[in-house]
């Protein structure tokens, strides 16, 4: 199985299957951390509003010596700056602080449908789209009910939904939801969260000394050989590094099999859309 490096989203623009998360980088470590990322042959960085990095994802950028058009840089919208005006004055604010001119990606962090904000946000972000200010706008942490919502009031469904998904929380029914609505779906949290439970599996293990390969690289081939977009996070450079060198090898349909079966109900480590409060 040949796979490309990128996928084509909804609008007409491309995203790189492999990026390299942040959340919880401190802000003064990431422009050494995501300069090194990029100097290993990352071009897709995921920063957001929330995780109080922006500056330093931004200068990091600014600073590499791959130019800026091959580089794929997201953001997310905190959720207390939902609504129409303040998605405005929060994405001028995130550009400010990247210190670029054009972003990627814009997410809308969290639906928080307490709130009852998501939808004019997402009119507010198909606005900055067609205003050239951001090339693709998307979602995260939403329910089919909410995209559902947003799709039918401006009849623009999202590039992509960012969901927290791995092994143990594998999410079937919403990729295929996703699928028939033209919508890529992103991994967070893709080696499981919790200290990396997952990697202990006994099956990821035997797989991974059956490749030669670490059992990161097998659940990040994973999740690519799914035709999901995949976003490990690590603060060491080395493992960094090692997460990047997974096209070289292919999981066989036994394989396959053996990861899917370890998907659980309770398996998702994170809060749900419907708990999520004001954090991010």
């Amino acid at each position: 199985m040949t796979l490309s490096q990128d996928i084509l989203l909804n609008d007409g623009n491309r995203i790189p299957r492999l990026g390299f998360g942040v959340w919880r980088v401190p802000d003064a470590e990431a422009p050494a951390l995501v300069g090194a990322a990029i100097a290993a042959g990352y071009r897709h960085i995921d920063t957001a509003q929330g995780y109080d990095n922006e500056r330093g994802v931004g200068r990091a950028v600014r600073e590499a010596s791959v130019p800026r058009d091959q580089l794929f840089i997201t953001s997310k919208q905190r959720t207390s700056h939902q609504g129409r005006d303040s998605t405005f004055r929060s994405f001028d604010e995130t550009m400010e602080r990247l210190g670029l001119e054009t972003l990627d990606l814009f997410l809308i962090h969290w639906p928080v449908p307490a709130q009852g904000r998501y939808v004019e946000t997402w009119q507010a972000f198909v606005e900055l789209q067609k205003q050239g200010r951001v090339r693709s706008v998307g979602v995260s942490n939403f329910l089919p009910e909410h995209l559902e919502r947003i799709i039918g009031e401006t009849g623009v469904a999202p590039a992509v939904n960012q969901v927290e998904l791995h092994p143990r929380y594998q999410q079937h029914d919403l990729v295929a939801w996703h699928g028939t609505h033209g919508i890529v779906t992103e991994s967070y949290s893709p080696l499981g969260g919790n200290g990396a439970e997952l990697l202990r599996e006994k099956a990821i293990q035997d797989i991974a000394e059956r490749a030669g390969k670490t059992p990161a690289q097998v659940v990040i081939r994973w999740h690519l050989q799914r035709n999901l977009v995949v976003l490990p996070k690590t603060s060491n450079p080395q493992r960094a590094a090692s997460n990047l060198d997974v096209w070289d090898f292919e999981l066989s349909d036994q394989d396959m099999a053996e990861i899917a079966a370890l998907d659980r109900p309770n398996g998702k480590t994170l809060p749900g859309p419907q708990a999520m409060n004001n954090l991010f």
